[in-house]
């Protein structure tokens, strides 16, 4: 009994973060088609997992009334709860708007939000933070619902109208307000762009409050998502907040390829994960010499031509033998260095280079599995010679004939091929002959037989 309910336990634990998704057709997933919105909050973009939520605050202590809530996409907010509402998780709730009331989900509630606040440079305790004004009714859902499914329509007409103008901008991204009273439209341009037709006619196009706020490549990369060429979810959409400014310098320290195609990412600019191994690059880098710095020896100058920092490897070469390199570690090459610095010149490289390590294992295939052999398409096939056919061919047998007389005929040369021949004299050759004349006479008659008597 208890094994029974803790099996059933978990499959209710796990089936509840989004229901809606497992109820299809032929056992296909349906989804919730929320884009992001659903109850459960399981599948949003930038959730934080409440760690504090099964822990009671010491007595006396008041619980943070701030929460931080979601809108569409990546968009968050922080609102005041100052009715004391009984706010969890997934809560759809109307707050403070203007013009009106919007429409959101909580995604966070308690000491984190302070948390979040402060990383983001926001004072917890200000008195400009906007309010909540309820939990969401069925009527704000349904409204809320209704124009959230008009976007998709509304960003193709409005691209339309923009094309036809002529205005050089991008049209990624439309959001309503939940009430319906103002719809934002997220645009990226490089240039600045005239509004005034473009408003006028999108006001007269959707009958309602018209906003325009321009945004950047990554914001516009962060609020559509995608996937990276690491084959996982794009950081800005699933995690990073903050977009930090990267430099080619930073695929310079890490020895990086400069080719634009595998450095940028989909917006367009530098990817953000390039800054994410810099620093440990930075502190490695100060312990090896500066890469323009040559080594004096008494064979001539180096000059450094790679460097693995990890493994603690130079590569040196001479000015007069650039095509031969010379592997060192880096306390060969800080030795040399301190030579040069006394006044003193190293030999040569080849003093301090690192010999490769013997190895005395003879490695070979070896077709251990019964597998075919890899070089069996190297040679072409030889084609195999034809073997002289000696055999006789059959003779051509006689057609068939449809007459009686025809198959009594057969049937009685037939018996005379299985007769010993006889030996002919001369006189059964005259003999023969003349019945060979007189079968071939006129007509072709054959001669009539004599009937013997009874």
């Amino acid at each position: 009994m208890i094994c029974q309910w803790y099996f059933t336990s978990i499959y209710i634990e796990v089936s509840m973060a989004c229901a809606s998704c497992s109820n299809g057709k032929d056992g296909l997933p349906k989804g919730c088609k929320n884009n992001g919105t659903c109850g459960t909050d399981s599948c949003n973009k930038l959730t934080v997992f409440n760690w504090l939520s099964n822990m009671e605050l010491p007595t006396g202590t008041k619980a943070f009334d701030v929460v931080e809530i979601r809108f569409k996409n990546s968009r968050k907010e922080f609102f005041k709860n100052t009715e004391d509402l009984s706010l969890s998780i997934g809560d759809l709730v109307a707050t403070e708007a203007s013009p009106g009331h919007d429409v959101g989900m909580v995604t966070l509630t308690g000491e984190l939000v302070k948390v979040q606040m402060k990383k983001k440079n926001r004072d917890p305790y200000a008195d400009d933070i906007p309010k909540v004004y309820r939990k969401a009714s069925q009527k704000d859902i349904d409204v809320w619902q209704g124009v959230r499914d008009r976007e998709e329509a509304v960003k193709k007409r409005s691209r339309e109208i923009a094309i036809r103008l002529g205005l050089k901008m991008k049209i990624s991204d439309v959001e309503f307000q939940g009430d319906a009273s103002k719809v934002i439209f997220y645009y990226t341009a490089d240039e600045r762009v005239d509004f005034r037709q473009l408003i006028k006619e999108y006001a007269y196009e959707f009958k309602t409050r018209i906003e325009m706020k321009q945004i950047g490549y990554r914001q516009e990369a962060a609020r559509l998502g995608g996937i990276g060429s690491c084959g996982r979810e794009l950081c800005c959409s699933t995690w990073l907040t903050d977009f930090r400014s990267v430099k080619t310098s930073a695929a310079r320290y890490q020895q990086l390829s400069l080719n634009p195609q595998k450095l940028a990412g989909q917006c367009g600019k530098l990817k953000c994960c390039l800054n994410y191994e810099l620093d440990s690059y930075l502190d490695a880098v100060k312990q090896f010499p500066k890469f323009e710095d040559k080594i004096e020896t008494q064979k001539g100058f180096a000059v450094c031509q790679k460097v693995d920092i990890f493994q603690k490897k130079l590569w040196y070469a001479y000015e007069n033998e650039a095509s031969s390199w010379h592997e060192l570690d880096l306390a060969s090459v800080l030795e040399i260095i301190e030579l040069q610095k006394q006044g003193k010149t190293a030999a040569s490289l080849e003093e301090y280079k690192i010999e490769p390590l013997s190895s005395n294992l003879d490695v070979s295939y070896e077709n251990v599995v019964g597998q075919d052999s890899l070089t069996r398409f190297d040679q072409p096939k030889r084609k195999k010679k034809r073997k002289p056919n000696n055999k006789r061919k059959p003779r051509n047998t006689s057609a068939k004939k449809n007459t009686s007389r025809d198959k009594q005929n057969t049937k009685s040369d037939s018996k005379r091929i299985h007769r010993k021949p006889k030996k002919k004299t001369h006189n059964n050759e005259s003999k023969d002959n003349s019945n060979t004349k007189n079968r071939h006479s006129k007509n072709n008659k054959p001669r009539p037989s004599k009937k013997k008597d009874d």
